[in-house]
């Protein structure tokens, strides 16, 4: 069933867990992402990046996945992801999406808060929840997003853009990474706390892949409620189709696609039963 972002969230954050939001690319990474959530019984966000928009239109992810979270008897919901259009934005709200993600984060405070609020004013007027976020996470290995220096999340700022802005959910950065990362996390659980305390929304931890397991269950217990999980889907699925290849047998891509369902299936269920209450 399709459900309401916001209220996914709000809920997560009350019960002290987290919502897994998977970054799909195709057919069968939405697939691998929709049936992992109603074999465990979980909700799940699927989460489609602007940068994959070389990979699939808005309206044909929009479609598939209604069709198949309407066929799920657990909660679905769509999200754009990272996303700096406000044309895209716009198109992904009028699909039916369940919530956008407008990135204002490279861009000075004022204008951040600016273009978010005029996010914020289209998307609830349809009924859809916005996501913003305020810091900028550095770029790990594997990762295809652009390169970015880190800036951890101010909470004295974070309490004037949520106040100002109305968002449903924002993202902070406290030293998680987007891709894998390339030596030990630091991650400020710390910073985490004080943005927690200063802002009453659901907050938002990009950079899931490869974080630890004890810094994953801290974040939870201080205010997260959405992770996003991207690039360890990928560098799985990667890693598995090679293998299945190297072995020499002859085969069909049907065959391939099928698999490929399978290997995003191990990533998204180990990060669904992370994210659950101890």
């Amino acid at each position: 069933m399709m459900v309401s972002f916001s209220e996914m969230l709000t809920a997560a954050r009350r019960q002290h867990y987290a919502v897994g939001s998977f970054n799909v690319y195709n057919y069968e990474t939405i697939r691998g992402v929709v049936e992992s959530g109603r074999e465990t019984g979980t909700p799940v966000i699927v989460a489609f990046g602007a940068g994959y928009l070389p990979n699939m239109e808005v309206a044909e992810v929009a479609g598939l996945v209604r069709t198949m979270g309407a066929a799920s008897p657990t909660p679905v919901a769509l999200h754009l992801d990272h996303c700096k259009s406000f044309e895209v934005i716009e198109t992904a709200v009028k699909c039916g999406f369940s919530s956008v993600m407008y990135d204002g984060s490279a861009l000075p405070f004022e204008e951040n808060m600016k273009n978010t609020a005029r996010v914020v004013a289209l998307a609830h007027a349809a009924g859809v929840g916005v996501e913003a976020e305020l810091g900028a996470l550095a770029r790990g290995e594997h990762s295809n997003e652009e390169d970015a220096s880190e800036i951890y999340t101010s909470p004295a700022e974070a309490r004037i853009f949520v106040a100002e802005t109305k968002v449903d959910a924002l993202a902070v950065s406290i030293g998680t990474v987007h891709g894998m990362y390339k030596g030990e996390p630091k991650v400020d659980v710390g910073v985490l706390k004080t943005i927690a305390a200063a802002v009453d929304i659901p907050l938002v931890l990009h950079g899931g892949s490869g974080t630890p397991e004890p810094i994953i269950r801290a974040c939870i217990a201080e205010g997260i409620a959405k992770i996003n999980v991207n690039t360890e889907i990928s560098v799985n699925a990667v890693e598995k189709i090679r293998a299945l290849l190297a072995t020499g047998r002859s085969w069909h891509l049907s065959e391939i696609s099928r698999e490929e369902v399978g290997f995003v299936k191990e990533v998204v269920k180990k990060y669904i039963a992370l994210f659950r209450p101890v």
